[in-house]
């Protein structure tokens, strides 16, 4: 179904609930699609914890690089 910006502000409640029955609507300015209006699908859930045992963090990440340090407060000599 294609339908013009002016119609489909008039009657977005009624375009909403045919979208919502599996209805594709096409909204157009000038006779131009521009964008569609369907129903909503719902992502799936982020699974955490996918690198769980396949990264060791080294002894040393936690260490001061000096050469940072020295960017960062300068030289004590």
């Amino acid at each position: 179904m294609d339908i013009n910006i002016s119609e489909a502000k008039a009657q977005l409640s009624k375009l909403i609930n045919l979208a919502y029955h599996g209805e594709k609507i096409v909204i157009c300015k000038n006779n131009l699609p521009l964008a569609d209006l369907v129903w909503h699908q719902p992502e799936g859930k982020r699974k955490l914890g996918l690198l769980k045992g396949k990264f060791v963090t080294p002894p040393s990440f936690f260490e001061a690089d000096p050469e940072i340090e020295e960017m960062f407060y300068g030289s004590d000599s």
